[in-house]
């Protein structure tokens, strides 16, 4: 793409300079949801899979509460509950899983693929999903394929339920030779939000686009030498480095949050492709107009605001790029529980310098400095947020921001307003 780039890629040159975040780690207890929490927002956007537990009552309470639906509502996932016996290795849990597995099929003859998640209980006792995904692919074959993945709480944090799912899907791509030139959008995207990009791919010229996870489990896209890709999620580092070894290169970009977010992610395709840049700014214009209009309101009560986050989700970078630089709020602390130097980069280098970023978590410590801290708000999980409500510190749950559409120009405004929510709540109840 000829011309100068948008401000957010003319600063990528700064990650890794002195003159940025304050970095620091911590070690010690920790708080953050479990990896199964993923099934919610995966089994909505793939709908044909199936997505199977093999855990105890707990992963089913949890992934019933997380979800907000009844039995009765038919929800395209479940749990294989393991009893004591199957704990205590007085049974053959593979036995018990083929029959469930059977089941499964049996009622639910739409699904093509079925996703066995392990779970925390299924790991500790060295229950190998792995092979009995194979076993049961071989029974099934040519009708439901059935894969194996982690979801257990063992891992960071919750987000990476997705990043275990689509690391798999990774590894069952079609080859691709190096002349099938193609772009790859990678993590689960709403519909909404995927129609969005869509178009303006389309309109910029630039394909064929392919999205991970599709629509369909059978949306597998070829990935090989002449696959760009672009991260739509922060959080999928295992998943960007099975595409690297399938010989997929990584488009380096922010994550498209907010305006100037969106319109340098883009850019980065755009520059691939060799789009000219007036082409470029005019395909963005109106889209990033109305875009800068939503912003404005929410900029009027979000700017001078101080704000913190814990560690949960790892969106926390992009998410505090995006209240700082659009919304005008100062950034007391960025927590995140796991920070890829790589994926993060482009995100780092926009924040403003010294800015304290925390990966990993001692929770009490963090505490300590909330408290002292005493931000206008904290962005947290839920276990903490109510604690922290009681000693009159507004809170915004991270979790509510896997759920909502947040990314693209046209999701920018409900963006800022998910933050300027507890604020006016909090006006309105002291009034």
């Amino acid at each position: 793409m000829s011309g100068p780039l948008p401000t957010a890629i003319h600063r990528l040159s700064a990650a890794g300079c002195d003159c940025g975040p304050d970095l620091h780690q911590e070690h010690g207890q920790r708080a953050v949801f479990c990896g199964l929490t993923s099934i919610v927002w995966l089994h909505r956007k793939i709908q044909d899979a199936f997505f199977l537990v093999v855990g105890s009552r707990t992963c089913a309470h949890l992934i019933q509460s997380a979800a907000g639906v009844m039995i009765f509502a038919e929800p395209r996932f479940a749990t294989a509950v393991l009893q004591d016996r199957d704990l205590a290795g007085m049974a053959d849990c593979n036995d018990e899983l083929d029959r469930v597995v059977a089941q499964v099929i049996a009622r639910r003859p739409e699904i093509r693929t079925l996703f066995l998640v392990s779970s925390c209980p299924s790991e500790v006792i060295k229950l190998d999903l792995g092979t009995a995904a194979r076993r049961l692919g071989e029974r099934y074959r040519g009708r439901v394929r059935v894969a194996a993945y982690s979801g257990s709480g063992i891992e960071t944090t919750f987000t990476q339920g997705e990043d275990s799912c689509l690391k798999g899907l990774v590894n069952e791509l079609p080859a691709a030779t190096a002349a099938q030139r193609s772009l790859l959008i990678v993590g689960a995207l709403p519909d909404i939000v995927e129609d969005q990009f869509q178009r303006l791919f389309d309109e910029l010229g630039i394909g064929p686009v392919h999205f991970l996870p599709g629509r369909s489990s059978a949306d597998l896209p070829a990935v090989g030498a002449g696959t760009r890709y672009l991260l739509a999620q922060p959080f999928l580092s295992d998943t960007a480095r099975a595409l690297d070894k399938r010989g997929a290169r990584a488009l380096d970009a922010p994550f498209p949050l907010g305006a100037e977010g969106t319109a340098a992610w883009l850019a980065a395709a755009a520059q691939a492709w060799d789009i000219p840049k007036a082409r470029f700014d005019a395909v963005i214009a109106a889209p990033q107009a109305r875009a800068r209009r939503a912003l404005a309101h929410h900029r009027e009560r979000l700017s001078g605001k101080r704000i913190s986050f814990l560690p949960d989700s790892q969106l926390e970078l992009p998410l505090a790029r995006f209240l700082h630089r659009e919304c005008g709020m100062r950034l007391l602390e960025v927590g995140t529980p796991y920070l890829d130097r790589h994926t993060a980069a482009a995100e780092l280098a926009l924040l403003p310098t010294g800015v304290r970023v925390t990966e990993g978590q001692d929770l009490d410590r963090q505490l300590d400095r909330i408290r002292a801290d005493r931000p206008d708000l904290t962005v947290c999980g839920l276990g903490i947020a109510n604690p922290l409500e009681a000693e009159g510190l507004r809170t915004k749950w991270s979790i509510e921001l896997t759920f909502t559409p947040i990314q693209g120009f046209d999701q920018a405004g409900d963006l800022a307003g998910l933050f300027t929510r507890p604020l006016d709540r909090e006006q309105r109840l002291r009034f």
